[in-house]
């Protein structure tokens, strides 16, 4: 299926989060608290200003992003749980350091 998102709605994957605690219990999925950051998949192209100009988007397909814990709604698009929410719900944009882009390597 392929999705076009409209206005200003930002289609997002949800970090993977953690399977484990700290003390190496498992913790279910119905328990487990879901990640309030992620991957940005899909854009719309932005909203109109009064002088009818189309004002773009703050982020891009693939910025890694915070978000509010109720924020947006939860679809499945080609079996892909995937959250659709506006651009104002997007508390920032996580970026890189090098020290940590380091650490990866």
């Amino acid at each position: 299926m392929k999705f076009r998102s409209l206005h200003d709605r930002v289609v997002i994957r949800r970090a993977e989060g953690d399977v484990k605690s700290k003390g190496g219990i498992i913790i279910p999925d119905t328990a487990k608290e879901k990640p309030q950051q992620g991957e940005v998949v899909a854009v719309g192209p932005g909203l109109r200003d009064k002088s009818g100009n189309l004002v773009p988007l703050d982020v891009e397909v693939g910025d890694l992003i915070l978000f509010g814990k109720w924020s947006g709604s939860e679809v499945t698009i080609d079996g892909e749980t995937l959250l659709i929410m506006k651009e104002t719900d997007i508390m920032g944009i996580v970026e890189k350091t090098e020290a940590a882009a380091g650490k990866a390597a």
